[in-house]
């Protein structure tokens, strides 16, 4: 007979004082690898792709921090995953922090591990320059997928400083590779100032949506969670998540924060409304500790990835 499948759950706080014990993503048990997990918390502590504010190197150490203060039930939607699913947090993937191109080969190795496992990875960043490697290793298991990516920035430069591979150049590198499926992609959230007027052009011209922020301005994002089911329909989808896609009046610590960003709220709207497509892994990246001086950006980054544990195939909801 199969063995018993076997649910954990995050250590509470009247077990062990929520500033002690072992720090791992929301205090779930750590394992050596993904395998026997539907879904895990990986750490990619990488930040040498970063072009101005360094420090997301330390972001998953302190997201893990404060992940303790959370609880593993969602009060707002009722879900319930660690009652469905098998979760733990497997560490960080061990990069070579003076060579981005050879950590970016690790990564993309590390995540083939994972996906080995059938396992969705949940990953804390680290700069946006993960998530080429990270897609690498998905396109290989699951054809090109869907993108929904939220940004200040679209991360589509050709090159930054004569390189092809830094953290604004992701999502081209993505398109050249057919990684993609482009009509299964959008961006969210793309404002700020640029270098060209045309700056936003190109990924619509590969036929990604383009919902700048100033549309975003004083609306729920519900509506456009519903029209993005629409879009990506029940094909595989991968959510990357930019912490400067919200405003930085709510998340100060990151590289290059841009006025006029989401708000908390509709984070978690758009968030929510993804329950029912077919997430293969999501992201939460470039949190710069140093620049997060109360420890706050960290915190949102931590629930954010909880929020997106929440809606991935297979939790259960308790009504």
């Amino acid at each position: 007979m199969p063995a018993e499948k076997q649910f954990y759950h995050p250590v509470g706080g009247n077990e062990m004082p929520r500033f002690a014990g072992l720090a791992t993503m929301m205090r779930l048990p750590a394992h050596g690898d993904a395998k026997g997990l539907d879904a895990c918390f990986v750490g990619v502590p990488l930040d040498i792709g970063t072009s101005n504010r360094s420090g997301a190197r330390y972001a998953p150490r302190q997201i893990r921090a404060e992940s303790a203060f959370l609880r593993p039930y969602n009060m707002g939607t009722r879900a319930a995953p660690f009652d469905s699913l098998t979760v733990a947090d497997i560490g960080d993937v061990a990069i070579n922090p003076y060579d981005l191109k050879d950590s970016v080969k690790i990564i993309e190795h590390a995540f083939d591990g994972i996906l080995t496992h059938n396992c969705r990875p949940l990953t804390l960043g680290g700069d946006h320059t993960i998530a080429l490697p990270i897609m690498r290793a998905m396109r290989k298991k699951y054809g090109p997928i869907g993108l929904i990516h939220v940004d200040a920035h679209a991360d589509v430069n050709d090159t930054m400083f004569g390189e092809k591979i830094a953290h604004g150049t992701p999502f081209r590198r993505a398109v050249e590779e057919g990684l993609l499926d482009c009509r299964r992609v959008a961006q969210v959230g793309l404002r700020g100032t640029g270098y060209a007027a045309e700056d936003f052009d190109w990924p619509r011209a590969q036929g990604f949506r383009v919902v700048q922020a100033e549309e975003l301005w004083h609306k729920s994002l519900t509506p456009l969670a519903a029209e993005l089911q629409q879009q990506l329909g029940r094909g595989p989808v991968y959510l990357s998540f930019d912490i400067d896609g919200l405003d930085p009046s709510c998340a100060p610590g990151n590289g290059s924060p841009e006025l006029g960003g989401l708000t908390l709220i509709q984070a978690l709207e758009l968030i929510r409304g993804l329950r029912g497509l077919d997430l293969i892994g999501c992201d939460l990246v470039e949190i710069s500790p140093p620049y997060d001086l109360s420890g706050n950006t960290s915190l949102v980054g931590a629930n954010l990835l909880f929020e997106m544990l929440c809606v991935l195939p297979g939790v259960m909801y308790r009504n």
